[in-house]
């Protein structure tokens, strides 16, 4: 796949630029066995003119053949290179920043590269019911891998220990896989893989509450 950088791109996005856009596919939770529920989703990585990625991430509960069944949960938040924030950054709240980006250019995100070759990143996400991810790790190429760093719950939601995800551009799919903790150890809580998509009309580029082509139609990649 040729990655596309938009003119106006922030330079801080550029190791995160192959995620931009539209994307949709199957998958199952648990360890997508036999057996195992299919879901079909929607994610969508979306550059709004700030340092860091808007994410969102729709999910239905599929039949075996492709169909869509009913909604399954929605996750939201962004994705972002991990520093030290500087006065150009602005911040809390409404508090502006520098009409200039922080980082400037790529030789000034160049000076970010961890040892590994990659670049720290940190990611929030959140769910309805009360709960919200704070992740920390790394984005090395077309590869990420991340680990919660804590947890947030409602007084009432579920319990909610901890998790590890990651993400990987493989023949042109981003794939992904999801672990979850509710006490114990990290077990398998769901995976996929999308494909990139034209990006629908509609709020936040995702477009309506359900898929806009028929799911049917597509090749199922557990099946």
């Amino acid at each position: 796949m040729v990655i596309e950088l938009p003119v106006d791109l922030t330079p801080e996005l550029v190791p995160l630029s192959w995620l931009l856009g539209s994307w949709e596919g199957y998958g199952m939770l648990g360890e997508g066995e036999d057996g195992d529920q299919h879901i079909f989703q929607r994610a969508t990585f979306v550059d709004n003119g700030l340092p860091v990625v808007e994410y969102r991430a729709e999910t239905w509960i599929a039949d075996p053949d492709g169909t869509v069944v009913r909604p399954l949960s929605v996750e939201s938040g962004f994705w972002q290179l991990d520093r030290e924030l500087v006065d150009a950054d602005g911040g809390p709240g409404l508090i502006p920043g520098d009409v200039v980006p922080a980082l400037r250019n790529a030789d000034a995100v160049e000076e970010l590269r961890n040892e590994e070759g990659g670049f720290d990143l940190q990611v929030s996400i959140n769910h309805p019911r009360g709960v919200s991810e704070q992740y920390y790790g790394v984005i090395k190429g077309p590869q990420v891998t991340l680990a919660t760093d804590g947890v947030m719950r409602g007084k009432n939601s579920r319990e909610y220990v901890s998790a590890t995800r990651i993400f990987g551009l493989v023949n042109n799919d981003l794939l992904w896989r999801w672990d979850v903790s509710t006490g114990n150890d990290l077990k398998a809580h769901a995976s996929a893989a999308l494909r990139k998509v034209e990006p629908p009309k509609g709020k936040h580029q995702g477009g309506d509450n359900a898929p806009v082509d028929e799911p049917g139609d597509e090749e199922d990649p557990n099946a």
